[in-house]
């Protein structure tokens, strides 16, 4: 796919006037967004990735143009799990509602740059070597093991790493709340908890990447729909958190969907790194003659995977969310009599001698 470096310019340019058009307005606007104002947004953004698809399709043929959807889906998915994280630390850092979105907007611009350098540098080194389809396929199967075993964590406290505990120790802040990064007490530049709630979504995008990078070079091996995918995929995250983050967690099937979905891409680098194969211990540095999964076959994977899992999930909660579960399930523990889960019924813990005070009470009201 040949594409000329005017429409990688104009790409870009227009992606950086969207999200200076977001920071500026938002900045001067802080607030809660309406449900009305994000769902058009996000229409908008939806729409135009399908319209973009179309055009890819006309352009460059039905192959690319499923390789575009399949890619977007992907990273689409993946950016819902990490809408997980990105409530646990908003909660974490108490940040006030109406300055959620700039905080949101600042960390997929941070996720923006950090996967057009990934991707630049994914691309440089496929074209140079192709035994890197080894290694992403065989991180992204050890991440679909992991995710498939471990699943989410029940602890919802978000850990600060040393990076974090350290800025926040060495440079001086200020504790009100402001959507400036920076700001000015007392005379002095400080930054604002907004700057480590920023801070902390950026290092977790960096995490982020290290998987959604591999998955997409997994599904295409053209740069400019690997950087578009992920473009459409970022640019609605901030209007999808506020419109169905209090919904997330009904998708309690979401890692084992997604654990799949890495496993069946892992499946497919592997078996495209062996078609391609030159590595001297493998078949004697010839390819291996190995059937490659088309595209097609992707992107219907994909489909029944994602839902599958939502399906699951809906039918498993019967619309309630993870918490409501887990408060039932600690009720039903507890059992009728109301007994906590080591079997001690309520009550029984009381101090021994409360009847005998009663008693006793009792006694001196007569001999009154």
């Amino acid at each position: 796919m040949e594409v000329p470096t005017w429409v990688w310019l104009l790409t870009l340019g227009v992606a950086a006037a969207v999200l200076l058009f977001d920071v500026i307005w938002i900045a001067r606007n802080p607030h809660v967004p309406s449900t009305r104002e994000v769902t058009v947004a996000l229409v908008g953004y939806v729409s135009a990735a399908v319209l973009f698809g179309i055009g890819i399709w006309v352009t460059q043929g039905s192959t690319l143009a499923g390789e575009f959807y399949a890619g977007w889906l992907t990273e689409y998915s993946l950016s819902i799990d990490n809408l997980f994280i990105f409530l646990i630390i908003m909660a974490s850092f108490g940040v006030p509602q109406k300055y959620q979105q700039i905080a949101l907007l600042w960390g997929i611009i941070i996720a923006i740059v950090l996967r057009t350098i990934f991707i630049f540098v994914g691309a440089a080194a496929i074209n140079q070597f192709s035994w890197v389809f080894y290694i992403f396929g065989a991180f992204l199967l050890f991440t679909a093991i992991k995710l498939a075993f471990e699943g989410d964590s029940d602890d919802e406290e978000y850990e600060e790493n040393r990076i974090l505990k350290w800025a926040e120790r060495r440079l001086p802040s200020t504790q009100t709340w402001t959507q400036r990064l920076i700001t000015k007490e007392n005379g002095k530049r400080v930054v604002t908890p907004i700057f480590f709630v920023v801070l902390a979504l950026g290092m977790t995008d960096l995490l982020f990447a290290l998987d959604s990078i591999p998955a997409i070079y997994g599904l295409t091996q053209e740069p400019y729909l690997v950087l578009t995918a992920n473009l459409f995929a970022l640019m609605g995250l901030r209007q999808l958190y506020f419109l169905i983050g209090g919904l997330l967690k009904k998708l309690v099937y979401l890692t084992i969907g997604l654990a799949v979905l890495l496993g069946f891409i892992a499946v497919k680098l592997i078996l495209h790194a062996l078609h391609e194969n030159e590595l001297p211990f493998i078949n004697g540095g010839e390819h291996v003659p190995v059937p490659e999964i088309p595209i097609s076959v992707s992107l219907g994977a994909i489909f029944v995977i994602l839902g599958v899992t939502t399906v699951a999930s809906l039918i498993k909660t019967g619309g309630k969310g993870a918490d409501t579960l887990e408060q039932e399930k600690k009720e039903q523990e507890a059992g009728p009599d109301g007994a906590d889960r080591e079997g001690v019924p309520r009550g029984e813990d009381e101090p021994a001698d409360a009847s005998a005070s009663e008693d006793g009470r009792a006694a001196q009201g007569k001999d009154g």
